[in-house]
């Protein structure tokens, strides 16, 4: 299963240590169409996202904080798919212009992308980037470069966009605390952008990830939501190795700028979930959707031999008290039919049903696409949707989901494909 990340001491990067694991099963029904096998040193391991002309762009992370590559695949004949490399990071001295992309970017009305790199830059603690499309090509211009100290460093995550224009984003580590930051990146009228630090996280006490991984959401009236990979109170149930087991926080707005940070959701282990690396989704009425890593009833074990789960789906919601009630929907489990353990977002779906990927697990061995489905009586369950193999299919996938024009769902996968290196893929929901 896959190993969590160790933060050293900054501005050493993230490391991250995946053991697969292998189910020998049949196949499942054919649902799923690769659009495009990858033949790179990088990965595809990111969330992807669609311009106005239905063009699909992602990131590759490439080698550990000396690589990286934006890219774009655009659709033809025959639901063939043509893809080009857009901008390749590290390509300044020293990887001034950014290193190692773990997430995906965004697109703007005009058609301009945004990301994050979580190494490089002028500080070494990774950048907000902004590429221009121009008659030479594209263009990158390097928005926010992170430092540490005060500052936050390593954004894992992606940025979004409020209805100003403002970019809100994560950092796993850096700020006041050291834990990692939500921050804000404002335009101004000389077109340079300032950060603003929201808020900082306070570290666990080991040298874990104890800050968010995931990025933020917002709600209808501007709160912003999200996770921690670990930090809170800690519990026994939790690998050893780790502080705590990660929680869900809520940022509201309030006067003169402030922000003020309240947890919804203290994770506490077996058989509750643990470790979060997904941010998380909002439904129509408030309530807040996720995944985690670990927890769950699931037979998992760490590299200690200690049983942490294979994840859950949760469910957080809010009561006229102000306090808010978590409710576990699904345990993973390791059984030759389930996934095992989610690093992906959620995403909603008409009538109320999530989409979700998992890493490992399956009949396949490779992970899967599965489906959560509400009832009339309260109740969850879930149905896998898609399993993924070794050779030819993807394998792995790391990233969430997005809805095409057509309802069909789509994402990257980081192993497997024709070449063994990853997949942009769709399948039937």
């Amino acid at each position: 299963m896959p190993r969590r990340p160790a933060l050293t001491s900054f501005p050493a990067a993230l490391a991250l240590v995946l053991v697969v694991l292998t189910i020998a099963s049949p196949s499942a029904a054919q649902r799923e169409q690769v659009l495009y096998s990858f033949d790179a040193s990088y990965l595809p391991d990111s969330n992807l996202a669609f311009d106005q002309s239905g063009n699909l762009y992602g990131t590759g992370s490439g080698a550990l904080c000396s690589t990286g590559s934006v890219f774009e695949l655009m659709p033809g004949q025959g639901n063939k798919w043509t893809e080009q490399d857009l901008y390749d990071f590290c390509s300044e001295n020293n990887c001034q212009d950014g290193a190692w992309p773990q997430s995906g970017v965004i697109v703007d009305t005009a058609g301009n992308l945004y990301g994050t790199t979580v190494c490089g830059g002028s500080q070494n603690g990774g950048i907000v980037f902004e590429l221009t499309r121009g008659k030479g090509g594209w263009t990158e211009k390097v928005l926010h470069n992170f430092g540490g100290g005060m500052d936050g460093a390593l954004p894992y995550a992606g940025v979004i966009f409020d209805a100003a224009g403002n970019l809100y984003g994560t950092s796993s580590a850096g700020g006041v605390h050291k834990g990692g930051t939500v921050f804000e990146l404002s335009l101004g009228s000389d077109g340079t952008w300032t950060e603003k630090v929201l808020h900082s996280f306070v570290p666990g006490n080991t040298g874990y990830v104890s800050g968010p991984i995931a990025g933020v959401v917002f709600d209808t009236v501007g709160n912003l939501y999200g996770t921690t990979y670990g930090g809170g109170l800690g519990s026994d149930d939790c690998d050893p190795t780790e502080a705590s087991c990660g929680r869900v926080f809520e940022l509201s707005p309030g006067a003169n700028g402030k922000w003020t940070e309240k947890t919804l959701h203290q994770f506490r282990g077996l058989p509750d979930g643990a470790n979060p690396w997904a941010g998380v989704t909002l439904d129509e009425t408030g309530n807040v959707y996720g995944t985690t890593l670990y927890g769950g009833t699931g037979q998992c074990y760490s590299g200690y031999g200690k049983v942490i789960g294979c994840g859950v789906v949760y469910r957080l919601s809010p009561s006229q008290n102000g306090k808010w009630s978590e409710t576990v929907l699904h345990s993973f489990v390791v059984n030759g039919f389930d996934g095992s353990n989610s690093f992906a977002n959620l995403r909603l779906g008409s009538g109320g049903n999530f989409y979700g990927t998992t890493y490992g697990g399956g009949t396949r061995g490779g992970g899967t696409v599965f489906k959560m489905t509400g009832h009339s009586n309260g109740e969850w369950t879930e149905r896998v949707v898609y399993n993924f193999g070794r050779y030819g299919d993807g394998a792995d996938p790391l990233a969430g989901l997005i809805f095409g024009a057509t309802g069909k769902l789509y994402g990257t996968t980081g192993y497997g494909g024709e070449y063994g290196d990853g997949t942009v893929f769709e399948v039937e929901p």
